[in-house]
């Protein structure tokens, strides 16, 4: 095997399937990354058993060369090193040769590596995925559903299904929802393509969260196929294969309150920035816990105590108030994180009751909302 490459493309693939390395693995080969050098270009795989990345650099991209290939075959090269060193290569193009007994050279400019190969035959091979249950979804939209609910997994193990995010595909629709028992964050997005049948799984948190890292901003379009237990994220370079959670994920329908008591409408911006000041003096209390109390005149008041501290009270208007009256406590950390991924200048809360449930929407807009149950100070 013999190939130059330019070093650019060489480290972004690198970083790429370095996402799904782990040093914590049972399969030592496990540790290296898989390169195999084909006539058409330069695949890379990266994988945990949980998570595979692959990574194809082709030999042209449009009319300008990336690689030249002298001699085609594979061989693993431990990551952690391989890595680092294509990383401080001196000049733009590496040339790596495998020699006789897996003795792999990499030179670049006056700078030559020897590194000892493993057997790409011993590789576990990635998983067959039968490509007929395919839908499509533009890469930014892919990214704002992450965004907007992974947030919200569980980080605890003794729940394992809640630290994934549950997605649906029914109807044309693609449903995401995450919750760790004491939030909620739920999307929604129509598909373009006709979807093929109905899907209700639980993709890992952890994935997702890599799977977000690597994509561009674009709107090209990501091929997502769903098996039995697995997922592929496929984009025009990469392939992206997830293990799927096991077991069945809480029926989350029955969370979301139906009725409302008192609906509050106020500026993200301003109601951001007003916890964000609350909780710098709740951060120390338990719970990071900030109370909310409608006032007369459309008012609204935040406040938080803790009584070694001091205490931090501020009004901010609401564009309305319908509705009962109501003083609420509620996690500040679990607000802010809730605002952050919500889109749109003005939301809505609804309210049920001080020890119900509430939800958070962006105006006008039904596709996605945030749900956070209160906790009991008053």
């Amino acid at each position: 095997m013999r190939f130059i490459i330019q070093r650019d493309y060489l480290l972004q693939s690198v970083q790429d399937v370095m996402k799904a390395v782990t040093s914590r693995t049972t399969i030592p080969i496990l540790t290296g990354i898989k390169i195999v050098v084909s006539e058409e270009g330069v695949t890379l795989t990266g994988s945990d058993s949980d998570v595979s990345i692959e990574s194809f650099i082709p030999k042209e991209d449009g009319d300008k060369e990336i690689v030249e290939i002298k001699q085609t075959g594979s061989i693993v090269l431990q990551a952690k090193f391989f890595s680092e060193i294509v990383r401080k290569l001196p000049t733009d193009t590496v040339e790596i040769v495998v020699e006789n007994h897996l003795q792999t050279v990499i030179r670049s400019g006056k700078s030559e590596f020897n590194l000892n190969g493993l057997d790409a035959e011993e590789y576990p091979h990635l998983p067959q995925i039968a490509e007929e249950n395919v839908f499509r979804i533009p890469t930014d939209l892919l990214k704002a559903l992450i965004r907007q609910t992974v947030f919200a997994v569980s980080t605890s193990e003794t729940r394992p299904i809640l630290t994934g995010v549950n997605w649906k595909v029914e109807d044309n629709e693609l449903i995401c929802i995450a919750t760790d028992s004491h939030r909620l964050a739920l999307r929604k997005a129509r598909l373009e393509t006709e979807a093929v049948g109905k899907h209700n799984v639980v993709i890992p948190g952890k994935s997702l969260t890599e799977l977000s890292k690597i994509l561009d901003d674009t709107a090209a379009m990501v091929d997502i196929v769903i098996t039995e237990n697995q997922v592929l994220f496929k984009t025009k370079h990469l392939l992206f294969f997830s293990r799927l959670l096991e077991g069945n994920y809480p029926d989350t329908a029955r969370l979301i309150p139906n009725e409302r008591k008192t609906d509050v409408v106020v500026n993200t911006k301003e109601f951001l920035q007003a916890i964000d000041r609350a909780s710098l003096l709740a951060r120390e209390g338990k719970n990071n816990v900030v109370k909310f109390a409608i006032l007369e005149g459309n008012t609204i008041e935040v406040s938080s105590n803790t009584p070694e501290i001091g205490k931090v009270v501020e009004e901010i208007p609401a564009q309305s108030v319908e509705g009962e009256e109501l003083k609420i406590s509620f996690s500040a950390k679990y607000m802010m994180d809730a605002l952050k991924a919500l889109e749109g200048s003005e939301i809505q809360i609804s309210f049920t009751g001080a020890m119900r449930p509430f939800v958070i929407r962006p105006l006008n807009d039904e596709a996605i909302l945030q749900l956070i149950l209160p906790v009991r100070t008053y």
